[in-house]
C-alpha cells in the first residue's frame, strides 16, 4: 500500500534518527492513497480518516522507533507542554524540565552557543514498567522556537 497523506499538528524534537514527537494525525479522505486504502479495507474514506482528534507520542532512537496513542488528550495539553518548552528555551540558558505527565518528560540542557540538547523520558501506557530514554544531540534553539510557534499556531 502506498503511504497516506497525513496532516495535523506535529511537534518534533530531535534528529532523523533520535527524536520524540507529539502529533495529532489527520488523514484527508480526498487523498488518493486514503481512498485506495479505504477501498481495500471495505470502509468509506471518511471512516478510515476518522475524526483526527487523537494525539500520539512517536519516538525513535538509533533508527528504531515506535509510538502510542493518547486517548482523551485535548489540544490544550500539548499546547501547554509546547508553551512551557518555549518558555524554558527563552529563559536564561539554565537546564529545565518540561513534564508532560506520566508518558513524557523532557529534560533540556544548554549545549553550545544557541543550541540545546534533550533527554526525553518516554513511558508507553501499555508498557509502564519499561520506560525508555531518547537523547538528542545539540539542536538549534532558533529553529526549535520557530517550530514551537508553528505548532502553537496550528492549535489556535
Amino acid at each position: 500500500m502506498s503511504p497516506l497523506a497525513v496532516g495535523g499538528p506535529a511537534l518534533f524534537i530531535g534528529t532523523d534518527t533520535d527524536y520524540v514527537a507529539l502529533v495529532r494525525p489527520e488523514l484527508d479522505p480526498d487523498d488518493e492513497g486514503v481512498r485506495r486504502a479505504a477501498e481495500e479495507a471495505g470502509v468509506t474514506p471518511e471512516e478510515l480518516a476518522g475524526p483526527g482528534d487523537t494525539w500520539a507520542v512517536l519516538f525513535e532512537r538509533g533508527g528504531d522507533g515506535d509510538g502510542f496513542e493518547l486517548p482523551g488528550v485535548r489540544d490544550a495539553e500539548p499546547a501547554d507542554f509546547a508553551r512551557r518548552l518555549r518558555d524554558g528555551l527563552t529563559a536564561a540558558g539554565e537546564p529545565f524540565t518540561v513534564d508532560g505527565g506520566s508518558v513524557l518528560r523532557l529534560e533540556a540542557r544548554p549545549a553550545d552557543a544557541g543550541t540545546c540538547a534533550f533527554t526525553a523520558h518516554v513511558t508507553p501506557p501499555d508498557d509502564a514498567d519499561r520506560p525508555l530514554t531518547v537523547e538528542t544531540g545539540p539542536l538549534p534553539v532558533a529553529a526549535l522556537l520557530a517550530d514551537l510557534d508553528t505548532f502553537l499556531g496550528s492549535l489556535a
